[in-house]
């Protein structure tokens, strides 16, 4: 029997490096890959039979069939997809600057596309796998100076939504993984955000902008333990539509719901109104 292969994008740091390694030394066998893969080489030579490295940028297509392409000759093929490849950015949204948003765009959403499109055909043959798109609360709760981000999750999330009912009478899951916030690079050195800082924003996206963030390091989740939740979580059988990371995301995703509940209720009577039974 052929050992479950998983793909992981984005290694070189923070959730996927650590997913890498747990997976690893669970014994399965990991496609590594990061933008530079010298940055996951130590991860890969600590398992060499069951870990491979490859350079992918998650924008770049050819790069993505390579990736699967070694996949299938080195492992048989892929069983398990974790797009965790992305980054944040901050800016009002009147900040954000054009190029800026557009590449987010296409390392958040249209980058796990790409990689989503290439892998099921291999999944579809086989009538298995599993595809794990790592999303935020932010999906759920926009804060200002976070719309972009906020944005690219949500879309993120709407296509995962679709996808799942398209796919599971083909035996294929879907899983969406909402982390809170974790002790990773995503408040540092990943953070990206706008140069265009206006003054009538200081008081809402301005505590958030990138140059006054002061979260980074200060996170209340482990990368580590999450790591392990996950894979036991996707190796287990049965799968949540969400899976939420941390006592953080319960709270904030908890009172959103909430929240939004309570506006339905308040403002039903106004919706029905546009009803043809009310003519």
């Amino acid at each position: 029997m052929r050992m479950t292969t998983w793909l992981i994008t984005g290694c070189s740091a923070g959730l996927g490096r650590s997913l890498a390694q747990a997976v690893l030394k669970a014994g399965f066998n990991v496609v590594v890959t990061a933008r530079n893969p010298d940055s996951v080489a130590d991860i890969v030579s600590a398992y060499p039979k069951t870990a491979v490295a490859a350079a992918l940028d998650v924008t770049d297509r050819q790069a993505i069939d390579r990736v699967v392409a070694l996949a299938g000759e080195r492992f048989g093929g892929i069983d398990v997809l974790v797009n965790n490849a992305g980054y944040g950015y901050r800016a009002a949204v009147e900040e954000g600057d054009e190029e800026e948003v557009a590449a987010l765009f296409a390392t958040n959403v249209f980058g796990p596309v790409s990689v989503i499109k290439a892998v099921l055909p291999g999944m579809r043959e086989r009538k298995t796998g599993t595809i794990v798109n790592i999303s935020s609360i932010a999906a759920q709760r926009s804060s200002p100076g976070s719309g972009f981000y906020s944005a690219t999750k949500r879309a993120l999330e709407g296509l995962s939504d679709a996808l799942r009912k398209e796919v599971a009478p083909l035996g294929i899951k879907v899983l969406i993984v909402e982390p809170g916030a974790f002790r990773t690079e995503f408040a540092g050195r990943s953070l990206r955000g706008s140069d265009k800082g206006l003054d009538a924003y200081a008081t809402t996206a301005g505590p958030r902008r990138k140059g006054t963030d002061k979260t980074h390091g200060t996170q209340p989740g482990d990368p580590d333990l999450a790591a392990q939740v996950m894979m036991d979580t996707i190796m287990g059988g049965d799968l949540p539509v969400r899976l939420l990371l941390g006592r953080d995301a319960i709270a904030v995703v908890g009172e959103e719901i909430e929240a939004q509940r309570a506006e339905i209720k308040a403002w039903s009577d106004v919706s029905v109104k546009t009803d043809f039974t009310n003519r």
